[in-house]
């Protein structure tokens, strides 16, 4: 599986009001495996950043003066995300913006959805943690995420800090300590920090359930159902 994740950074909050992408940062992950295959731009987006948006992520218009503009990358960038599944934190904002630029670029441009499946991580933490705070930093501290260097919104920084709390949110346990200070914590300060095995490790083996497995697993999920009084939660993601 083929999987990008994105993030942008913008002059303003709605692209129908003339906003436009500034930055855009991705990172590819193989198999759920980071590549160290990225893409990441600024772009002169023609217009004067909200003082609001400045104060978000630090990217001025005089910085983005001699930058290039979307409809000089946007072939590179649609060639790099064409295909893939987009992993996206709240994705609904940055995919706006996207298909904007493509329409800006090409009226006739097909749109992210005709050439990618998005996964939002917002909507994924939500079911996983509903009425808590789900937003990057709350989801870092939850899962043991070092995002200490990460002092404004930045789209490659945030797009790599997106991957380990996606990776983490949807694998598992991604750090170990059975006490005392270990080289996982940074400073002593007990925050894990995810440890990424080399990209050209041998493939792990894939052993599939069989069968009997599967009906066995089914039959445990309502038993499950059955004693909540309504679908578990397993059940609800799978349905959507």
């Amino acid at each position: 599986m083929r999987q990008i994740v994105l993030d942008t950074e913008t002059t303003g909050l709605e692209p129908s009001d003339g906003h436009r992408i500034i930055e855009i940062g991705c990172v590819e992950l193989l198999d759920r495996r980071l590549t160290g295959n990225t893409f990441h731009q600024y772009l002169q987006p023609d217009r004067e950043i909200d003082a609001g948006a400045i104060e978000v992520h630090g990217i001025t218009n005089e910085f983005l003066a001699d930058k290039p503009r979307f409809a000089d990358i946007a072939e590179d960038f649609v060639a790099y995300i064409d295909g893939a599944e987009l992993v996206i934190h709240n994705a609904p904002f940055d995919v706006g913006f996207i298909n904007h630029e493509l329409k800006l670029y090409a009226p006739d441009s097909a749109l992210v959805s005709d050439r990618c499946r998005v996964l939002d991580t917002l909507a994924l933490a939500r079911r996983l943690h509903p009425g808590q705070k789900n937003n990057l930093d709350a989801l870092c501290r939850r899962y043991e995420i070092d995002n200490s260097h990460r002092d404004l919104h930045g789209a490659l920084l945030d797009a790599e800090i997106l991957a380990d709390v996606y990776l983490a949110m949807t694998g598992g346990q991604v750090a170990l300590s059975l006490g005392g200070a270990t080289d996982d914590n940074v400073a002593g300060s007990g925050v894990a920090q995810v440890r990424r095995l080399p990209a050209d490790r041998t493939p792990l083996r894939v052993i599939r359930a069989g069968d009997g497995e599967l009906a066995d697993h089914q039959a445990r999920l309502a038993d499950i159902s059955r004693a909540a009084g309504g679908p578990s939660v397993w059940e609800r993601i799978e349905a959507e």
